[in-house]
């Protein structure tokens, strides 16, 4: 019997980070969300599978539109992969759509822009039916301040400073295209689209963001960040339920048309910008 061809299999998924010490696959835990994919795919092909994402989200954190591949040997067509993913993944992760990707695509590698939304409640008292996907700040801040703070930090700069993790010879130099905020009724919706993000690089930039708002820095005190790369000048680190990846983008790769998976009618589609 002949052996089904190797392809390179792209999908979009979304997954409620609550429960999960996060995307990628670790030596002293088992619940990812790589690991858990990873399982299924091989319970789909009969061989071992190795699933890249766009990005290693921590534990906690959500993703709305987290792109992956794996090189996988299969002649299933996307819609019967797509069907069959969806029923065995656990109910907290779902694939929104699949697809057949040029061999030489690399879902992290290949990124070109990101972006994450950070959600933050202001109300004394957080919904209860929203609580695991906000962080509960239960105060208001100083919007002037962190719109202020916002402009500074957009552009092209060193952000070792917003970073947890010693970057060793990796460059640290980042473009944040854009930083908005949202006023949804008590909360705040904070939208990061760079090429690119360090560890912990939007909590910490959330948290000082929070510390402007608060009074408890100048907007203007970001620049010495900047210049100096120390950590301990930046803000804190906000919690990890409050953050989501929103989409990501790839300009240079075009999916052929025939390869396209179907995605339910009434489902959204990957959300593509131009992340």
């Amino acid at each position: 019997m002949k052996e089904a061809a190797k392809k390179n299999l792209r999908l979009v998924l979304e997954y409620d980070g609550s429960r999960y010490d996060g995307w990628q696959k670790q030596g002293n835990t088992g619940n990812t969300i790589q690991g858990r994919l990873e399982q299924v795919l091989e319970r789909m092909t009969g061989q071992p599978a190795e699933v890249h994402g766009s990005g290693r989200t921590d534990g906690g954190v959500h993703a709305l539109g987290q792109v992956a591949n794996a090189h996988i040997a299969t002649d299933l067509r996307p819609e019967e992969i797509f069907s069959y993913v969806n029923r065995y993944l656990p109910e907290d992760i779902r694939v929104l759509q699949a697809d057949f990707a040029p061999e030489r695509f690399h879902s992290r590698l290949n990124a070109e822009e990101k972006t994450y939304r950070y959600v933050l409640d202001t109300a004394p008292k957080t919904d209860v039916f929203r609580r695991r996907y906000v962080w509960a700040l239960g105060e208001a801040l100083d919007g002037e301040a962190m719109e202020r703070t916002a402009r500074l930090l957009c552009g092209t700069h060193d952000f070792r400073g917003f970073s947890t993790k010693r970057p060793g010879k990796k460059s640290t130099v980042r473009t944040l295209r854009s930083l908005n905020i949202h006023s949804r009724g008590t909360c705040l919706e904070f939208e990061f689209c760079g090429d690119g993000f360090l560890y912990h690089m939007v909590r910490i930039l959330m948290g000082t963001l929070v510390e402007a708002g608060q009074g408890k820095r100048t907007p203007e005190s970001v620049l010495q960040v900047f210049e100096t790369g120390d950590r301990s000048l930046a803000g804190f680190t906000a919690p990890a339920k409050g953050l989501f990846l929103v989409s990501v983008s790839y300009p240079d790769f075009h999916f052929p048309k025939e390869e396209k998976a179907a995605v339910p009618p009434g489902k959204h589609k990957e959300r593509r910008e131009g992340l």
